[in-house]
């Protein structure tokens, strides 16, 4: 199968899966495996290797996201159970107001995801989403969503993240030119993004529950105080900024491996969990048995989400290896468009196409790089072009996304509600984005 077909198919076949999932009440996980190995025999891929191409993509899926939302959800559930979300969401909103606490979680969840990717900065806010929510009286989602797309914009238009690092350098553009560049127009369209978020119909919405705002095992008499908790979130992302840092600055040597490896999500998790396990054990008096059993009680709750979130992996690498996300670049890049445009379209038809930002991002990069080179772009028009993928990479997550699973899980959204709330506002952040990075293009 080639040509427009394949592109068709791809319609279809998501088409069918939101069917299933909301309309025919199909699981989820059942849902993608079905849809994905039906795809794969479709395309044209052969009998032998459909089952291996769908199990692929959720093993590449897996071994980057299970490790790290088992660990969140451990430092979360820790933090949840002995009260600590609510201690630091009380002792803020004291001393903001509850007016502010949204503007204020939101600016810092901008600043945090700088040097942290999306999936592990989300985890570890989700317990204080859910702590300032119930504090201010408000639904969680009034935070969580404009919070996740926050993170989004982060994770696709500044360094250090790896998907505009690795553009930078497909495109021969500068890195630090592209920080520069980014951060006020990052902060502008997480701003518009965040109001525009409040406009959210969504106090009556009924969500399912999260894995984060879980029932406590048994009242705390008294709550850790809210420091304590903050170095504990801090921990984790302090230890990854070092490790980011010292990647860019140091010379190779043992430093530079050490900070690395302690800088690791997994490892700087890991370490955050152990931490939080001694450290809130002894405030509330638990013993190691008591907190052991509060650490393994995290992974049920987040057994749907790494499950669903590896099954659309598979639906995505299905995708891919289908043709599917090429035969669309192919009919992007030839449509004669402007390569300020054609950056922009192309990697928001790759995120639709295979879900995963970074690899749309390199993907669009990769196509990009020589018709960039031959334009003759001055290096600020070639940060805009650049940026431009990064926004195209954010709009439409949705149903082969790993990150549309975590989001709308944590948020205790259905699929239907994810596709109504999380989608469209990852989409108007993705065209925000791209607007304003237009108008400066257009002034350089």
């Amino acid at each position: 199968m080639t040509g427009f077909a394949l592109i068709g198919l791809a319609i279809a076949a998501v088409a069918v899966l939101l069917a299933l999932v909301i309309w025919g009440r199909v699981p989820a996980f059942i849902a993608l495996i079905m849809v994905s190995v039906a795809t794969a025999i479709i395309s044209g891929i052969p009998l032998a290797e459909a089952v291996s191409t769908v199990t692929d993509g959720i093993g590449n899926t897996l071994s980057s996201v299970i490790v790290v939302v088992g660990l969140g959800a451990m430092l979360g559930r820790l933090i949840e159970v002995s009260g600590g979300a609510q201690s630091v969401a009380q002792y803020f909103t004291d001393k903001l107001g509850r007016a502010k606490v949204a503007a204020a979680v939101s600016i810092a969840a901008f600043i945090l995801g700088i040097p942290v990717f999306f999936d592990v900065g989300f985890i570890i806010l989700a317990p204080l989403i859910f702590g300032f929510a119930a504090v201010a009286g408000i639904n969680p989602l009034r935070l969580g969503l404009p919070i996740a797309g926050i993170l989004m914009v982060v994770h696709v238009a500044l360094p250090p993240h790896p998907g505009p690092v690795s553009v930078a350098e497909l495109m021969g553009g500068d890195p630090g030119l592209m920080l520069t560049v980014g951060l006020p127009i990052g902060a502008v369209t997480a701003t518009i993004g965040f109001l525009v978020a409040r406009f959210y119909k969504v106090d009556g919405v009924k969500r399912d529950k999260s894995p984060a705002e879980a029932t406590p095992l048994e009242d705390n008499a008294s709550a850790p105080g809210p420091y304590l908790v903050m170095g504990l979130i801090l921990l984790p992302i302090i230890l990854i900024m070092g490790g980011t840092t010292g990647a860019m600055v140091l010379e190779d040597g043992a430093a530079k491996d050490f900070l690395g490896f302690i800088g690791a999500s997994p490892i700087a998790l890991l370490i955050a969990v152990v931490v939080a396990w001694f450290a809130l054990g002894m405030n509330q008096k638990w013993s190691l048995e008591k907190s052991s059993g509060i650490i393994e009680s995290a992974l049920p709750t987040v057994a749907v989400i790494i499950f669903v979130t590896g099954a659309g992996g598979g639906f995505a690498n299905v995708l891919v290896e289908s043709g599917i996300g090429d035969e669309l670049s192919t009919t992007l890049t030839e449509a004669g468009l402007s390569i300020f445009v054609t950056a922009y379209l192309l990697a928001l038809a790759l995120r639709a196409a295979q879900g995963s930002a970074t690899v749309a991002m390199l993907t669009t990069a990769g196509l990009l790089a020589t018709p960039a080179a031959a334009a003759g772009l001055s290096s600020i028009e070639l940060t805009m072009v650049m940026l431009a993928v990064g926004f195209g990479a954010l709009g439409l997550s949705h149903i082969n996304d790993s990150g549309f699973w975590i989001v709308t899980k944590y948020l205790g959204l259905s699929v239907k509600q994810g596709i109504m709330y999380w989608t469209t506002l990852s989409t108007i952040f993705s065209v925000t984005g791209f607007i304003i990075t237009g108008a400066v293009y257009a002034l350089v």
